[in-house]
């Protein structure tokens, strides 16, 4: 697939590896980098043959944050980050952390390394997140008297205690994986984060490619709100799977040789 200054896409067994490409600067987030990343999401959101995304940090570190010399380089660097028309919508710093929840499949991040600031936003907005014991994690906008502004807080919200994320935004603390496992903010903590990434991908692309985008969409817009919505919302996207021929195919090859099994077509558009 493609490749940019700041990204690297490769595709292999349906699977996109997206790996942040800035490692003599600890892939810290400059212009170049936010576009790259919003021009990457969106690739992968036209591809329908893919079924799982996994991204990391090329090197040590899985990202340290703003690039904040390189951003105060230029009075609009940071404008072009903030600027939109429409206030309800993502502008291009919370696109890197939001845009990974429009592509309908699983998107794991693999932590190394300092997972700082921006870096941290961006892992938060993966469907699932695997971090190596020893990785350094903070949000860290306080430390220059800010907040975080990043889109971060849509998964914050959903993965953690408020009380503690205020703490952890408050003070700025660097924690460890072990705490953030703790707080909410890493799914699972081992030695060898991208083998259990490719383990877990290997058993998720066994499903139904409708099945997994449909879940995905339905607990996103579902998780909170109206219960007659989410009812809603079920039946409709499951009548769509039902009807769908990966459906057909998941139920031919559960009841027919293991040998024989039929190839899942590309997803529906979800």
């Amino acid at each position: 697939m493609s490749s940019t200054q700041r990204v690297t896409t490769n595709l292999k067994n349906q699977i996109a590896y997206v790996s942040l490409n800035r490692p003599d600067k600890m892939n810290a987030l400059d212009t170049s980098m936010f576009q790259a990343i919003n021009n990457t999401i969106k690739q992968l959101r036209k591809d329908r043959s893919i079924r799982a995304v996994i991204v990391t940090g090329e090197g040590e570190n899985f990202c340290s944050g703003l690039d904040v010399k390189s951003m105060m380089k230029t009075s609009t660097g940071p404008l072009k980050l903030l600027f939109k028309l429409n206030p309800w919508r993502s502008n291009l710093a919370q696109k890197v952390s939001t845009q990974w929840q429009r592509i309908p499949v699983p998107v794991i991040t693999v932590i190394q390394g300092r997972c700082w600031g921006g870096g941290l936003h961006i892992a938060l907005g993966a469907d699932i997140r695997i971090a190596h014991p020893d990785v350094s994690l903070s949000i860290m906008e306080g430390r220059w008297g800010l907040i975080p502004d990043m889109g971060g807080l849509l998964a914050l919200r959903q993965h953690s205690r408020i009380d503690l994320a205020k703490q952890i935004t408050w003070t700025s603390e660097l924690f460890d994986a072990e705490k953030a496992q703790q707080v909410g903010l890493v799914t699972h903590v081992t030695e060898e984060p991208m083998a259990l990434a490719e383990s877990l991908v290997k058993e998720l692309i066994q499903q139904s490619p409708d099945a997994i985008a449909g879940v995905k969409k339905l607990y996103n817009k579902s998780w909170r709100g109206s219960k007659g919505t989410a009812l809603m919302r079920e039946t409709w996207y499951q009548l769509r799977t039902i009807f769908g021929k990966n459906s057909k195919i998941k139920a031919y090859n559960q009841t027919h040789d293991p040998d024989k099994q039929k190839p899942f077509e590309p997803r529906k558009r979800w």
